[in-house]
């Protein structure tokens, strides 16, 4: 469908796209809000510390079945319905927390909170149906920008909220602003007839939701069970057999959940192999900055900053992906995605390498992020130009949704090793071990290595013009033809 198909959309393609970046950012903040308050969390809920720990990763975990599913969900029944029911989610789950003083309502309010994370593959898709050309690649970059600005961004507010109010403040403020994201999706987003139809595939969603939760429970219960605890053994094993059965039942299976042939080309292939190591690499600054700042000073090399005043050094760092998404607009305009890839993937490793001894002081370790954070921007939003350049429109939410599952678990690799770096090279302090400072200095040096891997993989991605790939929809065993149509109103 041509944009001059989609003049009919009552909404200014402009308010369109500062809509759905509000509503990325607020699903984004929701993923971070409650870090700052983690170590209250068990006597907020009168719960144990790892019953407590889970009120983190269960949101991590349903993020993460949820980006893929929703993806599908919004291809076959149309993008802009599929964000108007997830911003619907994310206020119920907001609304849920706020109501909660035990484990088990908050845990299943996080929950719903992480299920509201497929917005953002869902809305990064759909801008390319109700913007101009000249607008698309900004457009998509600053929406894929919003991963990062919202997470950098929920730190400071949430420890600023938490110190002056009641901790269920947070959670009230974080469903006002969902309640407005709502408004927003239905207002201010043209529904375009997308839908592609099919029959939903609840056995695909099934498997893939056991084997990531078992996969993703072992990578980050890892460093609390320990790498050979038989826990975590069983856990990633089973998580991996489980989703080796799952593609090849997706392989077989008409009206399939993820089509497995399409991401195997290599222009997806390698686009997601290497969101893996750059989303690694994001999250290493995200694990060893903090903890810097917020060591005590005594140690010799942490800088005693409060945790309050360590988001606010970290914020500046989140908003540098939003000021730069213009920047990687421009790079992809005259380079192309592939090269902006690489680009940003040097960049960040370029900022790991400024992190191996520039430590000294609050504004070193902001420079760091702001060079790492800089190449993540750029990187970010070149991943779901590529995606969506090789994959036919039809295919485009469950593609992208994929791919930000693939920096989701570079991400949650990275917490996984990062940790375990930090608590295996300790030294003393008082009655308590912290990391080494060599621990930090090697935590730098795996962020630089994994961004260079990104650039490596990023350079096998194969160059796919755009507006090239074939627009029919996917042929599967026993599926028929749909003819989707695309017509804004």
């Amino acid at each position: 469908m041509s944009f001059t198909a989609r003049t009919a959309a009552k909404a200014p393609p402009l308010l369109s796209v500062v809509a759905l970046c509000s509503g990325g950012l607020v699903a984004a903040l929701t993923q971070t809000m409650v870090i700052p308050i983690q170590s209250a969390l068990p006597a907020y809920l009168s719960t144990s510390p790892g019953n407590a720990a889970w009120v983190v990763t269960i949101t991590l975990l349903a993020a993460a079945v949820s980006m893929v599913v929703t993806g599908r969900l919004a291809d076959m029944f149309g993008k802009q319905r599929v964000l108007v029911i997830s911003a619907a989610i994310l206020t119920v789950g907001s609304a849920v927390c706020a109501l909660s003083d035990t484990l088990v309502p908050m845990l299943a309010g996080r929950a719903l909170q992480g299920l509201a994370m497929g917005f953002i593959p869902v809305g990064i898709s759909l801008l390319r149906e109700i913007t101009p050309p000249a607008m698309q690649s900004t457009s998509v970059a600053a929406m894929s920008a919003t991963l990062g600005v919202g997470g950098a961004i929920g730190l400071p507010l949430s420890a600023w909220i938490a110190d002056v109010a009641d901790w269920h403040v947070l959670f009230w403020v974080s469903t006002a602003v969902a309640v407005v994201v709502l408004v927003l999706m239905m207002l201010a987003v043209p529904h375009v007839e997308d839908a592609a139809g099919g029959r939903f595939d609840y056995g695909g969603a099934l498997g893939l939701a056991v084997g990531l939760v078992a996969f993703l429970v072992g990578v980050s219960k890892a460093t609390t069970w320990g790498w050979g605890d038989a826990r975590t053994i069983s856990a990633i094993a089973g998580g991996l057999v489980v989703l080796v059965v799952w593609g090849v039942y997706e392989l077989r299976v008409p009206h399939s959940l993820v089509d497995l042939r399409a991401t195997a080309k290599l222009p997806v292939l390698m686009t997601n192999l290497a969101a893996v190591a750059i989303g690694f690499g994001m999250m290493a600054q995200s694990i060893v900055v903090p903890q810097l700042l917020q060591l005590p000073s005594e140690t010799g090399y942490g800088l005693g900053q409060s945790i309050l005043h360590a988001g606010l050094w970290m914020a500046p760092a989140g908003l540098m992906m939003l000021v730069f998404a213009p920047v990687s607009s421009s790079l992809m305009t005259k380079y192309g995605a592939k090269i902006a890839l690489i680009i940003g993937a040097v960049v960040l490793a370029a900022g790991y390498a400024l992190g191996t001894f520039l430590t000294d002081a609050p504004w070193q370790l902001l420079v760091v992020s702001l060079v790492a954070s800089s190449g993540v921007g750029i990187g970010y939003a070149a991943m779901p130009t590529l995606i969506l350049d090789a994959t036919p429109r039809h295919e485009a939410g469950a593609a992208v949704g994929l791919n930000a599952l693939s920096r989701s678990t570079g991400t949650t690799l990275a917490a996984a090793i990062m940790g375990t770096v930090l608590t295996s090279s300790t030294t003393a302090f008082g009655p308590v071990q912290v990391p080494s400072e060599s621990a930090f200095t090697l935590c730098f040096v795996i962020g630089a290595g994994a961004a260079l891997l990104g650039a490596l993989l990023a350079g096998l991605v194969p160059t796919v013009r755009p507006g090239s790939t074939p627009e029919e929809p996917r042929s599967r065993v026993g599926e028929e033809h749909l003819e989707p149509t695309h017509v804004a109103r």
